[in-house]
């Protein structure tokens, strides 16, 4: 990464207009987290929400990347994820119907159209998650015996449900404001702020451990005592060098790739010749990004919320129950209660379907947005191939055998990495007895190393072309 041009082009007015736009969508973003559903008592339905958290492990993603808009119960409480689920399924449905597909490569006319189906998708998903989750919240409410200072009208849900709805409308707009600017993709780029401004209140918690001198003070060779936790002093310098390394393979892994050398024909035109030059075609390790541990959350997280929703409606049948024993991760929180007597088969039950689905779904999603067919064929179109194989479908064939050993290697490194706090759990309760809080989050740091080398590229390539005319 040059920075060096980075901060050069910061001289440029359109490049600083551009950045301001960015960053203020960013803090009133922030902002509007904080505004509460408009819906009896948000303190009695925050008190819901951390229940619901600690019970499933979508419920902590949401709010991870949701900013704390959930615990929060803000009117950003469903997010952006409906205009992903809506990317998702339309990406999906438009490589499935050959009509869709070659509207998608009818140029910008036909990116248009098929954006704006994304966001009127978006609208009806919004209206459903909206729903689900203010009557998850209200019948958790009821079913802990909580007294409610009075009964919501139908007036009331439909204005609860309407901001919540114009939460996740505002920030899909956000979003698309953001990538109009040419510096990075708004979507990722209001997930990164969501992790991010988590970590002041981790920081907070942790200096507060830090500090506390009621169990001693930390004595450094007997010249000196530090008045901090001894054990929390090791433990925390411990993890931030398991950060930094993680962090470390994290960025070689997002930038590993495989390149292949591509070859064009040499051609006449009367007297002059073209062609006879290489290029190189990239494969990256892994193709397909944090999307599949998105979705294998995502997807194992629905048995969770479907047995609390029987276990809210029925609490005396045992379905409900059973169907979130098995799929509620293990955690900090919930272990003494759900593993009163330690470790248990049971235990490894939610990480092993985890990583099973992390590698499925990167296999799945890669064969999707990687379609070798395709690539062969424009590469014979012009004129292009690579030494040693025959254009069309050896081509097709040689893609499809480098790519599906690529992403043998890449789906297992994906899979580890959100193993990692369940590995790190496994570590503390061998070694202290019971997991400890503060779990290294794998999809996390995942998301945050991906959009920030990401960003940093667009970033660098607009710098680039500002400052075109200073190299000239």
């Amino acid at each position: 990464m040059n920075f060096k041009t980075i901060f050069k082009s910061l001289k440029n007015k359109d490049m600083l207009k551009r950045i301001a736009i960015i960053l203020g969508l960013l803090v009133v973003y922030r902002f509007l987290a904080h505004i509460p559903v408009p819906l009896g008592e948000p303190t009695t339905f925050q008190e819901a929400i951390q229940n619901l958290i600690q019970k499933s492990d979508f419920g902590s993603f949401l709010n991870l990347i949701s900013g704390g808009g959930l615990t929060a119960f803000s009117i950003l409480l469903v997010g952006i994820s409906p205009y992903i689920t809506a990317q998702i399924v339309v990406q999906l449905i438009t490589k499935a119907i050959p009509s869709l597909e070659e509207l998608s490569q009818d140029g910008e006319s036909g990116r248009r159209k098929i954006s704006q189906w994304t966001r009127v998708l978006t609208v009806p998903l919004a209206i459903v998650q909206s729903i689900a989750y203010i009557f998850i919240l209200y019948q958790s409410v009821i079913a802990s015996n909580t007294a409610l200072a009075y009964t919501p009208t139908t007036a009331d849900w439909m204005l609860s449900v309407t901001a919540m709805v114009a939460g996740s409308i505002i920030l899909m707009w956000f979003g698309e404001l953001m990538t109009e600017q040419g510096i990075g993709n708004g979507i990722s780029l209001i997930i990164f702020t969501s992790i991010i401004s988590q970590l002041p209140t981790t920081l907070a918690s942790l200096g507060s451990a830090l500090f506390d001198t009621s169990a001693g003070t930390l004595s450094l060779f007997g010249w000196i005592n530090l008045p901090v936790n001894p054990a929390m002093f090791w433990i925390i310098l411990i993890f931030a060098i398991a950060i930094l390394v993680v962090i470390y393979f994290l960025v070689k892994l997002n930038e590993a790739q495989r390149v292949i050398t591509i070859n064009y024909a040499k051609r006449v035109h009367g007297n002059s010749a073209y062609g006879g030059i290489k290029s190189i075609l990239p494969l990256k390790l892994i193709a397909a990004g944090v999307v599949p541990v998105i979705f294998a959350t995502a997807f194992l997280s629905l048995p969770a919320l479907l047995g609390q929703f029987i276990q809210t409606v029925n609490p005396e049948g045992t379905f409900g129950t059973t169907l979130m024993t098995l799929f509620t991760a293990p955690s900090a929180s919930n272990f003494s209660a759900m593993y009163p007597n330690g470790i248990t088969a049971q235990w490894f039950f939610y990480p092993a379907v985890y990583f099973l689905l992390v590698v499925m779904f990167t296999y799945f999603y890669t064969g999707i947005i990687f379609n070798t067919k395709e690539i062969a064929d424009n590469l014979q179109k012009q004129g292009a191939f690579i030494e040693g194989v025959r254009p069309g479908l050896q081509t097709a064939e040689y893609l499809g055998k480098t790519i599906n050993r690529l992403n043998l290697f890449g789906a297992l490194a994906l899979g580890l990495i959100a193993m990692l706090p369940f590995l790190t759990d496994y570590i503390f309760i061998i070694v202290a007895g019971a997991p400890m809080g503060l779990s290294l989050s794998g999809t996390g740091l995942l998301i945050v190393v991906t959009v920030a080398l990401e960003n940093i590229r667009q970033l660098q390539s607009r710098a680039l072309m500002v400052t075109y005319d200073d190299y000239r």
